[in-house]
């Protein structure tokens, strides 16, 4: 049985290297947050077929959802498509639309030729449906529950939008921030038992540092706007059991 929800598979040496930096993740996870999907696990893998093929069919089968990023370009390392075929036993050809579309791309401007490399971009696994680019043309595609997209922040972001009607959105997650002026140390039993009395809303720690002081802020999750406002006001109560003075952050929608 499948866990409801999203997983993203960053994939790249280049992110693994340090070279690059992963932005894609939290921008996705955002996304979807406001669709009310949630993320439960982000992996990243470099580029080796067999370790992309044995984490796309993980993560396919628990998830509602996969999300890739990166390994779609033109040169040799961009494998991508090919693991994606191998992942879902099928084969791999030229889609004729990409095909074609990048053609008119390369020949309306002066950005090069459409050759051997960059006709690698039209690859899609057999059964794949295209994922629009409206920045560049060169597509991405979805395998049945996977979305293959591009690892450049910009032309992902566009690809998203198209992807927005395929999937099935659920409640908007809200959140609510409680912060104070204490170490998690002082705060974590509390916690712990706010959790227990509100186990349908998660309760996330995060420690932070302002104007020179260390602090806490307590985060509270989910689609109930009454669950999350009681449990604002019991994280409060309970900062001023311990001796601290609760400072309110504004409500958001994740």
């Amino acid at each position: 049985m499948r866990t409801r929800g999203a997983a993203i598979l960053v994939i790249g040496d280049e992110i693994l290297s340090g070279r690059t930096q992963d932005t894609n993740t939290g921008y996705i996870a955002r996304w979807l947050g406001q669709l009310g999907i949630s993320v439960r696990e982000a992996r990243t893998v470099s580029d080796i077929e067999a370790e992309i093929v044995a984490a796309v069919r993980t993560l396919s089968a628990r998830y509602d959802y996969v999300f890739t990023t990166g390994g779609i370009g033109p040169t040799h390392d961009d494998i991508t498509a090919d693991s994606m075929a191998r992942a879902f036993n099928v084969g791999i050809h030229y889609h004729p639309t990409a095909f074609a579309e990048l053609i008119a791309r390369y020949a309306s401007g002066n950005i090069g030729t459409f050759n051997e490399a960059r006709q690698r971009m039209a690859r899609v696994p057999f059964g794949a449906a295209l994922i629009r680019n409206s920045l560049s043309v060169a597509p991405g595609f979805q395998i049945e529950n996977v979305f293959v997209m591009a690892g450049i922040p910009a032309v992902m972001q566009a690809m998203l939008e198209d992807v927005r009607p395929r999937l099935v959105a659920g409640a908007k997650l809200s959140s609510r921030t409680v912060s104070v002026f204490l170490g998690e140390g002082r705060i974590a039993k509390g916690l712990a038992a706010l959790q227990k009395q509100f186990p349908d809303v998660p309760l996330g720690s995060y420690p932070f540092s302002r104007d020179g002081r260390f602090g806490t802020s307590l985060v509270a999750r989910g689609n109930d706007e009454n669950r999350l406002d009681a449990a604002a006001e019991a994280l409060r109560l309970m900062i001023r059991e311990v001796g601290g003075e609760p400072l309110d952050e504004e409500a958001t929608v994740t």
